[in-house]
């Protein structure tokens, strides 16, 4: 977020205290509207105003600005990522031209391939006509009309505090732990009767729904106070799911700041096993992890697939989770000063807890042979599968381009999220995760208050022509494995294009 006006990220992310907090590190305040830099991580070059040239400089109202930014094609801290490549403005003045070829059209010879291009001009191409279409459907992003979204969208946060949606009622939760404790116990009877499945997805069920109360902890929406919410999650998460709440708002956090964005948000960063966008088949480093995502032999297979291994690999999800969480716990990358100092501590307290009533009680005393262990543990563990499938479903189809520093917040966080439709009286099985695009406009917000803001989040979009996408559970589903068909035939057809470049040596481009 250097060098961008972060101003409804940081108000929709952060409590009363903490941006009150904010406020003593304060140095000015800027009068009229920003205009967005390109941040260094994305690309943007910043320097001293003495060394940039009159075309760098760009007013923002500021007598004292210090710092400007180059376009995307000049060097940054870092080389420039492709997905800032395409003339965002060069396609905002063909709104209304024709989109880009096809991906079809795009590879229909070789002649367009340089020899020494490695399929990369295909995937460019196909940025290109992803950045077009979203251009196309979507509000522009000229100043005033974002300006406008975003005053819009404070009226409605305003509708939101003023209908007490954050108010969080406490009944609803009384229901919740009722449903918690009926789950458990009948997962304790049944293994006390020997029907072990029965008993272990009882426990898979148990898993599946504390999930939710924990993600409403992890955006302090029950309490609204930081350390109440944050023991209730470690309580919820590691002690009884042997999960890390540090690691997932480490990682949730980040996701909701640059949602869908296949270099930063951690979310949808899967490789070798799965790619939601092409721009995962040209071995982009995650700036999450620190990493490059390797498009190698392993991930070239995978994806192949990756439309039929889909759900089988979400069935297996909670093993990742487990790594993830002991890589953070273990390696101390949570918070180690300020408040949340002791959490981590309190933390690793609950993972021990969960290996002993789980690991110890359940595995190893309470059942007689490796192989009801064996079934035990992959039943419990298979029955939560669709958390995982929700959590994907509600990005996965959605847009992966990043449509430059100008978009606003609310368009962003609609553009790359949807809603599943479904009534009222299946909302516990969804557990407010179905009302992901309402949530990521407003994180804070109780679940159970997230229908009633449906209507209001309805309102804004017709009023500021944004679309709202919402779908039914299966027809979301479709989406999501046509989106991963889509990329797995991407794959082969760059697999195709670097088959013919090398084929053709250095003369590939008279073929």
């Amino acid at each position: 977020m250097i060098g961008r006006d972060a101003t409804d990220e940081v108000t929709a992310l952060h409590s009363l205290e903490a941006r009150e907090q904010m406020n003593r590190y304060r140095i000015g305040k800027v009068e009229g509207t920003w205009t967005n830099f390109i941040p260094p991580i994305q690309g943007g070059k910043f320097r001293p105003l003495s060394e940039a040239g009159p075309d760098d400089i760009q007013d923002n109202g500021l007598d004292c600005l210090t710092t400007s930014s180059a376009s995307s094609s000049d060097l940054g801290s870092r080389p420039p990522s492709p997905v800032f490549d395409p003339n965002i403005d060069g396609l905002l003045r063909k709104r209304h031209a024709p989109t880009a070829l096809s991906s079809a059209a795009s590879v229909s010879s070789a002649s367009s391939i340089e020899p020494d291009d490695r399929g990369m001009s295909f995937l460019n191409s196909l940025t290109h006509e992803k950045t077009a279409l979203d251009l196309e459907k979507y509000p522009p992003m000229d100043t005033a009309t974002q300006v406008n979204i975003v005053s819009k969208y404070r009226e409605l946060h305003q509708r939101v505090k003023d209908e007490d949606l954050y108010r969080c009622n406490y009944w609803d939760y009384a229901v919740e732990c009722c449903r918690y404790l009926l789950l458990a116990a009948t997962s304790f009877l049944f293994l006390r009767w020997g029907w072990y499945c029965t008993s272990a997805a009882f426990l898979g069920a148990l898993w599946h729904q504390l999930v939710f109360t924990a993600h409403d902890a992890g955006h302090m929406g029950i309490t609204h106070d930081f350390h109440t919410d944050s023991v209730i999650g470690i309580v919820i998460a590691d002690f009884l799911g042997g999960l890390s709440i540090g690691w997932w708002k480490k990682n949730h956090n980040v996701h909701h700041v640059v949602t869908n964005a296949p270099e930063h948000d951690p979310d949808i960063e899967h490789m070798p096993f799965m790619a939601v966008s092409h721009r995962l088949l040209q071995s982009l480093r995650s700036t999450y992890y620190g990493h490059v995502m390797e498009y190698d032999a392993v991930a070239k297979f995978a994806l192949q697939f990756q439309h039929y291994s889909y759900y089988l690999l979400l069935c297996f999800g909670r093993l990742n989770l487990y790594r993830l969480s002991w890589t953070y716990l273990i390696l101390g990358e949570g918070p180690r000063k300020g408040k949340a100092w002791w959490h981590r501590y309190l933390e690793i307290v609950g993972h021990l807890f969960f290996w002993t009533w789980f690991g110890y009680g359940i595995l190893y005393k309470a059942l007689p042979t490796n192989w009801d262990r064996f079934v035990f543990f992959v039943v419990s563990h298979v029955v939560p599968m669709p958390v995982h499938a929700q959590i994907c479903l509600s990005h996965f189809a959605m847009s992966t381009v990043d449509l430059g520093p100008h978009e606003s917040f609310p368009q962003k966080m609609l553009r790359t999220t949807m809603d599943i439709e479904c009534p009222a009286w299946l909302d516990f099985f969804h557990g407010g995760l179905q009302f992901q695009a309402i949530h990521h406009l407003f994180p804070r917000i109780p679940r159970h208050n997230l229908r009633r803001a449906q209507k209001l989040v309805q309102d804004f979009c017709d009023d500021v022509g944004i679309p709202y996408a919402l779908y039914g559970f299966v027809d979301g589903n479709k989406r999501v494995v046509g989106t991963l068909a889509e990329v797995s035939r991407q794959a082969a057809i760059l697999a195709k294009c670097q088959e013919v470049i090398t084929a053709g040596g250095d003369h590939g481009h008279h073929h």
